[in-house]
């Protein structure tokens, strides 16, 4: 009786908890969304006043959960344009045959130009069209971290484009799908899993450069918005450890709550996205992840809002691809014709071009001979710098990156811990570092090479994590079976896997270390600044100074060498990994 009461007992109680549990997670995610409606609401009320370009920043942190919310909202409305930014540019420069080559061009150009060389057009810009706003100097500051956020999300999307295997393309061309179907039912999952781990390290590049997007001289003008970066960038000035704890502790609180809500659920979710025949026994898991797939309201939504409109709109996709098939055949025909349209457009654009390039030509006249001397002597030396920097990166980066990838258990522990380490200001521990060094016999020439290898080391990790978890799971037991020596997998098997990541690592890192150089080789500490030679010294003085010419002919060389090194090398590595290295059936 007593058993048959017992298990009676804990029938009922399961019975209440299936009842109960449902109704929690409802409540929980009604709750996240109106909190998600405030914070709008209260970031649109926060910019649509007059325009204050440079607060009063208070080291007391009762003002740090104000200060976190403004540069939260800065750093993931700058990533969800780099977002839409990546994904619409990587695919025309992926199926644009003829605009390929030049928008991959423009992309290296771009991704080396510091983010000190936007800051005067962008931030005037921003304020002319908003000026007396306030949101005005928040879209400035959020395009500077969206210069920081974009290009390695470009790239990766690109590079998924490129190596998708062929008999996937093969089966939607056979089943008539439209680009809207192909995209989102092929390129988008196949590309997931390097587009998450390239957002991750998006969103800590911007947690890198909030000091300098938040808090700077333009000429005589000096910005300064709320935030974390000014935050940090206000107690390291003036010397208060206890105000940089606390801004350090409250960046680092952000950074694993968006971990735990935001990262490791879509980690989770982009999983069933690998390419296998064989489903791995291991998997990396996300409690919030299984309380929204178990969530009946969001189910509910699912069932009747969301899966009738997908179905209505493929259905009339379907209908209108084949009323429209034979006039696509014809167009298909005339494709061959250059149009009139696009002559025009180009030649227009090519006008403007040759304009802006002759008042730039006029504004370099006032640069002296030796002063480009200086600069070409500047750019050696960086270059030296970032190479270095590289070199030291993969030999960590590679091994662990691997290991991560291979083991989610690991991952578990590992990933937020690497998501820390990435956003995480080493500017602000860069005093002590460089004291550390001089007091070595080192200078700022090494304590540099420190500080680009903290920046940018995480682009390389965070992209061979993605290709080690890319790696078909059969392929994996296939060189388990036939016994693989360490040597042989990792020739047969991991490095031509992590490949076409690799390379996306190898040159999104390169052009942050060339972006990093503006803060590694010119920092400023009590009143004082420390400075070694090198390009982005140089870049940092002339944005301090207001000398244009100088900061304009700087970057100019800068892009110039980061451009040749990618034709050189880069772009080589690049096709041979979408040729020799894709992943086929």
């Amino acid at each position: 009786m007593k058993l048959t009461a017992s298990i009676s007992n804990s029938f009922s109680r399961s019975q209440v908890a299936e009842r109960t549990w449902p109704i929690v997670i409802d409540v929980s995610v009604a709750g996240a969304l109106l909190a998600g409606f405030y914070l709008m609401l209260w970031v649109a009320h926060s910019w649509l006043h007059s325009a204050i370009p440079s607060v009063v920043i208070h080291r007391s942190p009762r003002y740090l959960p104000g200060y976190a919310l403004e540069s939260t909202a800065r750093i993931f409305i700058a990533y969800l344009l780099s977002l839409v930014f990546a994904i619409v540019y990587g695919y025309i420069a992926a199926y644009n045959r003829r605009m390929e080559a030049l928008m991959i061009a423009t992309l290296d150009i771009l991704q080396s130009i510091p983010v000190l060389s936007f800051l005067p057009g962008v931030m005037l810009a921003m304020v002319s069209l908003f000026p007396s706003k306030q949101i005005g100097v928040e879209m400035g500051a959020i395009l500077l971290i969206f210069t920081g956020e974009v290009w390695n999300m470009a790239f990766s999307f690109y590079s998924s484009l490129k190596t998708i295997p062929r008999e996937l393309l093969e089966a939607c061309s056979i089943n008539r799908f439209s680009r809207w179907q192909r995209l989102m039912q092929l390129e988008l999952p196949y590309a997931a899993i390097g587009l998450i781990w390239n957002s991750m390290v998006s969103v800590a590049s911007g947690w890198f450069f909030l000091m300098v997007c938040e808090m700077f001289p333009v000429g005589s003008t000096h910005f300064r918005l709320p935030g974390l970066g000014s935050y940090l960038q206000t107690a390291a000035s003036k010397g208060d450890i206890g105000a940089i704890v606390w801004g350090l502790a409250t960046m680092m609180f952000i950074i694993v709550l968006t971990d735990q809500l935001l990262w490791r659920p879509l980690i989770a979710w982009s999983d069933k996205f690998k390419f296998e025949n064989v489903e791995s026994a291991q998997r990396i898991t996300s409690p919030i992840l299984h309380l929204l797939r178990n969530s009946n309201m969001l189910q509910y939504l699912s069932n009747r809002a969301f899966l009738p409109i997908q179905e209505s709109f493929y259905a009339r996709l379907a209908h209108g691809s084949q009323r429209l098939l034979p006039a696509a055949e014809a167009a298909r025909k005339r494709r061959k014709r250059i149009p009139i349209a696009f002559v025009i457009v180009i030649a227009v654009a090519a006008g403007v071009a040759g304009v802006l390039a002759f008042h730039a030509a006029l504004l370099l006249k006032s640069v002296t001979m030796h002063e480009v001397l200086q600069l070409l002597l500047g750019a050696a030396m960086t270059f030296l710098r970032v190479n270095a920097s590289l070199l030291i990166a993969s030999l960590w980066t590679i091994p662990v990156g691997v290991a991560i990838g291979f083991h989610p258990k690991l991952a578990n522990v590992a990933q937020p811990l690497a998501q820390i380490a990435a956003s995480f200001p080493a500017t602000a521990l860069f005093p002590l570092l460089v004291i550390g060094l001089m007091n070595l016999g080192m200078g700022l020439g090494v304590g540099s090479i420190a500080l680009m290898l903290l920046g940018t080391q995480w682009y390389i990790l965070f992209n061979v994590i993605a290709g080690a978890m890319a790696i078909p799971s059969d392929l994996r037991e296939v060189s388990g079976l036939f016994r693989f020596s360490n040597l042989q997998k990792w020739t047969t098997l991991i490095l031509p896997g992590i490949f076409p990541y690799l390379i996306t690592g190898l040159i999104t890192a390169s052009g942050g270390a060339w972006n990093a150089s503006i803060v590694a080789e010119y920092f400023k500490i009590h009143g004082t600044t420390l400075r070694t030679l090198g390009l982005g010294a140089q870049i940092s003085a002339a944005s301090d100074r207001g000398d244009f010419p100088t900061l304009l002919l700087a970057t100019i060389i800068m892009a110039i060498m980061v451009v040749t090194i990618n034709r050189l090398v880069w772009r080589r590595l690049y096709k041979l990994s979408e040729t020799k290295y894709r992943l086929d059936g």
